[in-house]
Parts: structure tokens; sequence; C-alpha cells
């Protein structure tokens, strides 16, 4: 969409000059002399993205036009450009909405081309944010991922448009970022939902108890085995096993992997009897697996074969705009399960929480905020309740 700019500037020779300036960026522009030009022409629905407001037209001053597109188009981002610099009118122009005020003088033209370029960067973004929320109108589908910014939006979208369908997902991202919560999530709207969802950590678990873990035992196969139990494949049939850190899985059990993703056919350990399986996979890691791959740590083959469809989680510092919508949810959460009376943020505390690095990512939220919630005093969290897990 190519933005459309407005000049409201009754000097024609000075609007041409700003025309030219702007001529060899990809705008749509237009020019009004009066107020009432231009006042007209949003009236019928001719609507730009930006104004740029000249302080002093012949019918009206900008400060005028500020106030009535703030009442009635708000969303029309402005830019005030006056003759002097005058503080009461600055401080006028911004409490009317403005987004920008210029001064007439020899970098006019740079200064506005800078703030139009970086109006569009914004409305750009507002836009892609808006046609996700549309898309996404019903978020009670996901209400266990908590955020509103365009990266956690993005992942929804993921989440929306492989839902419905068999293929592998593979979800990468930091440790702490949510993968296991995206994996329910897919699973949580698939077709296979009335089914179960086995989550497998296999990071957590000895590699040596790995394959039984997975593929399960018959009685007698091994010392202890006294009776037969299944595996998380055979357990999770009919629905979706969930593999998490994958990368650390050993090089024998990637190849049983390879292969039962092949055949769909698996067996316990101490049968022969081959099991059909009818699950969906999807697997997660932290670790760069291409870089596995190289190292002769991961299987190339089983590499591409999970390589089906992608969803990458960003860390929590790259959704500085979800990091108090989450703080507030977990401390209520807390709160809640520890039957205490409300609690709230104050502002220091606000700026200390998005001023954090949070190399933990979500899950080092989630244990901040239940430290908080138990170790501070009154209803009101300050900064120095905040024990941060670095200062630990």
């Amino acid at each position: 969409m190519v933005p459309k700019i407005f000049l409201v500037e009754d000097n024609e020779m000075y609007s041409s000059a700003l025309e030219h300036a702007l001529q060899d960026e990809d705008y749509e522009i237009r020019t009004f002399y009066t107020g009432q030009e231009f006042i007209n022409a949003i009236n019928q629905g001719d609507v730009p993205d930006i104004v740029c407001l000249d302080h002093s037209l012949p019918d009206y001053t900008g400060l005028d036009l500020l106030d009535r597109l703030q009442k009635e188009f708000p969303k029309i981002a402005s830019i005030f450009i006056s003759g002097q610099e005058d503080v009461n009118v600055v401080v006028d122009a911004y409490k009317r909405g403005a987004k920008n005020y210029i001064v007439k003088n020899e970098n006019t033209f740079i200064e506005l081309k800078n703030a139009i370029s970086n109006l569009v960067s914004t409305i750009d973004l507002h836009h892609e944010v808006e046609l996700l929320r549309e898309e996404l109108s019903d978020r009670s589908k996901y209400k266990n991922i908590i955020g509103e910014s365009t990266a956690i939006l993005k992942v929804l979208k993921l989440i929306q448009r492989v839902e419905k369908t068999d293929t592998l997902v593979m979800i990468t991202g930091d440790s702490g970022t949510g993968k296991e919560l995206v994996a329910e999530a897919i699973h949580q709207n698939s077709n296979r939902r009335r089914k179960s969802f086995m989550a497998v950590n296999v990071a957590a678990i000895p590699q040596h108890l790995m394959e039984d873990e997975l593929f399960g035992h018959e009685r007698g196969a091994f010392t202890g085995a006294s009776s037969k139990r299944k595996g998380k494949f055979e357990e999770a049939n009919g629905g979706t096993i969930f593999l998490d850190e994958i990368g650390e899985l050993e090089l024998s059990l990637q190849t049983k992997l390879l292969r039962v993703l092949q055949e769909k056919k698996i067996s316990r350990l101490g049968s022969n009897k081959l099991i059909n399986l009818d699950v969906r996979i999807i697997a997660a890691t932290n670790k760069n697996l291409g870089q596995l791959v190289k190292d002769g740590k991961f299987r190339e083959d089983l590499y591409y074969r999970i390589q089906g469809f992608l969803i990458h989680l960003p860390p929590l510092k790259e959704r500085n705009r979800d990091v108090l919508l989450l703080a507030n949810h977990f401390l209520q959460e807390f709160t809640n399960k520890y039957n205490l009376g409300p609690k709230a943020l104050d502002e220091s505390a606000e700026q200390a929480l998005l001023n954090h690095a949070w190399t933990g990512n979500v899950r080092e939220l989630i244990a901040l905020m239940d430290r908080v919630v138990l170790m501070s005093d009154g209803d009101t969290i300050s900064k120095n309740d905040l024990i941060f897990s670095d200062s630990i």
C-alpha cells in the first residue's frame, strides 16, 4: 500500500518545494492551499495516512485543524510545520496530537523527509498488527499464549495456519520462551484434540532410559521389567507427541526415530511385533540443529525430515510490549494461588521490568512473579521488591 501524504500549505512556492523534496519517495502526495480544502477532502472520504500542517493558513490555524483531526480522524498522523519556534505553540501542537514539530529553515526538507519516513514505518507496523488481530479475532483458542506484540501475533497466525493439518511442526526458540505452550495450542485446536497430548523432554530424561520412555517394553524385556508398559508414542496414538529439545537425542535413537517417521510403526523393547502409529509429531529445540549436523551430533537425514512447518518463538527481550501483560497476568495468578489480596505494580516496578534483559525469558518472569507475591508486603509492588534471578 502506497502511503498517502497531504500537504496543507498556503504558500504555493513552498508547497511545490516540499513536493519536490518528497518526489523520490514512493508516496501519493496531494497539496491543499487552505484548511477548508483539506477538510472538504477528508469529509468526502479522501483520508491520508499523514498530513503536514502549516501553522498559518488563510482560514484556519494549524492548531485548529489539529483539534478537528484529534476529534474526528484520530488515526491520521500529523506533522506540524511553523515559521517560528514558539514554545507555547510547540506544547499546544503536541497536546493536540501532533507527532512532530518542524520549524521552517534550511533543514526543513531533510527533517520532513525523516519525520515522514519514521511515521510511515510506524503506520506500516500498525496496519500489520491490525490485520493480524482481525485474522486472530478468536483469541480464546489461544488463551495460554499471552501477548499483543507483533512477534507473538505472527506466532499465533502460524499456529492457526498449521493446527488443522497433520504436518510435522518444528518449534525453535531460546529456553523459557514457551515452546510447549505452542505445541499444546496446536494440539488443542487440531482434529486430534480429543486424543492424548504427550510431552517428552528429551534433555530431562537419562538417555539410557529414553528408548523405554518413547517405545515402552514387554514383560521380561530387561532386568526389572516385571510388567509390560506402553511408551509415549503408543500413549499418544491418535493424538500428538511433543519431543522437546530433540537436539539432545542420542544418535542411535535418532536412527530409530527416523524409522518411525518413515514407516509409522513402532515396536516395544523385547518384542518384534509392530504397532501401527497414527500420531502427529511436534518437535522443539533451543539449539542450532544445522550446526549439530556439521558437528556429527545430529543425523542429516533426520534433520531434513523434521524441518516441516517452522515456528520460531522470539525471546522476551524482543517482546517488550508483552512484558507488563505477562507480569500482571502471573501476578494475579500467584495471588489467587496463595489466597492473597490483589497486588499491583507501581511505575518504578514496571520500568524495572521493561528494562530487564530477561535472559531466562518467560520462565524467568514467572519465577520472579512467584517470588514477589510471596515476599512483598502490602498491595503495591515497587522496584525494590523485585529480586531478579541474576541478583540472587
